[in-house]
């Protein structure tokens, strides 16, 4: 595991929520939803700046502040998959930067590369729902060598193990919550898969459907003898 000083200071938001504070003062954020994010304290909501987005896949969970956000701090880059890109477009967001499955690109002075996920994805635009690429997650790479993995919304895939042989990454944000994406013990054995020292639990506790929690997702990583430690992050605190 690294132990760099540039190592991002992350602040769990709620939900899927991470706002990632860099070494040289920009604001990353994944998944905007911050305003009517019932996990997110009042004291996070509000960002003083925002200079890169990630979005992991359309549901409103997940990306319902985008255009808010981005054309109040008109950050730098708005990476998610190509679909959602050209829709944000639409709606007057400027710096998007569209990619795909498999591909990388320097945002900021990171290395960004999107990774699969097994979910859906789709747009609430008015009154209909539209087609929002495949879901994905992110795995984001410091120039020191540091990197973290966001899952986004998935399910458990073999091909994690990818991941980590192609990205070998030093913490992972993961899905706990069940129904929508991964219960406890399958995010255990992705740990395994993944071969991660440290996991942040995230897509928990928002609404009672969500009810896996990080203290079973801790007792799963004991019982699989996986090495990998838990940082349970409670919304609004950070690591």
């Amino acid at each position: 595991m690294s132990s760099l000083p540039d190592r991002p200071r992350f602040t769990f938001l709620g939900h899927s929520t991470v706002r990632c504070d860099l070494a040289g003062g920009e604001v990353l954020l994944i998944d905007p939803w911050v305003a009517g994010n019932p996990a997110c304290p009042d004291g996070v909501k509000e960002l003083e700046r925002l200079d890169a987005m990630l979005i992991t896949h359309g549901h409103d969970d997940h990306m319902a502040d985008a255009v808010e956000l981005a054309k109040r701090h008109r950050p730098k880059s708005v990476v998610a998959t190509y679909e959602i890109c050209a829709w944000l477009s639409d709606q007057g967001v400027e710096n998007c930067q569209g990619m795909n499955l498999g591909g990388s690109q320097q945002v900021l002075d990171l290395r960004v590369t999107q990774v699969p996920a097994l979910h859906t994805s789709s747009i609430n635009d008015g009154n209909r729902m539209i087609y929002g690429g495949v879901a994905s997650g992110f795995v984001v790479r410091l120039a020191s060598g540091y990197s973290f993995y966001h899952a986004g919304d998935t399910a458990l895939f073999s091909d994690m193990k990818l991941i980590a042989d192609l990205h070998t990454p030093d913490l992972a944000f993961l899905p706990i919550g069940d129904l929508f994406t991964m219960d406890p013990a399958q995010a255990a054995m992705a740990c395994g898969f993944l071969r991660v020292p440290e996991v942040i639990p995230i897509h928990w506790g928002t609404f009672p459907a969500l009810s896996g929690t990080p203290e079973e997702l801790r007792r799963e990583l004991q019982a699989r003898e996986v090495d990998c430690r838990v940082v349970d992050l409670s919304p609004g605190s950070t690591y």
